[in-house]
């Protein structure tokens, strides 16, 4: 859609809107796991207060990633600004993918660490708890929770690569036709 007051190709408003609700849940989340993660299992917090609020967030961002999806493959979206080179746009479309596949990935295996953990209590969703539909496997548990870790790193690689991107576009290459930033304003 062309937005007549400045000339350039934006995203529909929903995608914009999902796109700052999903980074903003991301980005907690992140810092979240790191923080649970670095305390002490005697911390009271830990196990009470941001496990069950990762586990509910992480599912929200599955939730809100599983509707954006829905939504941008129903949508027509604007093509790349025409300003860039060969290099960028491959390099932009392949970690728009592989952030577009880990932002349903990470959560589907922290939901596994949860659902296949012998001590769980649980998958909780707010005021509710969903079912855990995988076996008690420790085993199992091990696998989900390194691949959970790595990938939750990567996908933070890929933000800073993305975020690295729109930055250079905005301010390197002084605005103009490859400024990217104004199509999720």
């Amino acid at each position: 859609m062309s937005d007549p007051t400045t000339g350039t190709n934006r995203y529909p408003f929903s995608l914009r809107l999902l796109h700052w609700i999903r980074a903003i849940l991301i980005l907690g989340l992140i810092a979240v796991g790191w923080t649970m993660t670095s305390l002490s299992d005697s911390t009271p917090s830990k196990f009470d207060v941001l496990y069950p609020l990762h586990k509910e967030f992480g599912v929200l961002v599955f939730l809100v990633a599983a509707t954006q999806l829905l939504i941008r493959l129903r949508s027509t979206l604007p093509a790349l600004p025409a300003g860039l080179s060969r290099w960028e746009m491959r390099l932009s479309k392949a970690v728009h993918r592989a952030m577009l596949v880990l932002i349903i990935v990470v959560p589907v295996l922290g939901y596994s660490m949860s659902s296949s953990f012998t001590q769980s209590d649980g998958v909780p969703f707010f005021f509710t708890e969903l079912p855990e539909l995988l076996p008690k496997n420790d085993n199992a548990f091990a696998v989900f929770q390194a691949l959970h870790k790595y990938l939750a790193f990567t996908l933070l690689g890929l933000i800073v690569l993305h975020v690295a991107g729109v930055l250079k576009h905005r301010f390197l290459d002084k605005g103009g036709e490859t400024d990217v930033l104004p199509r999720m304003l």
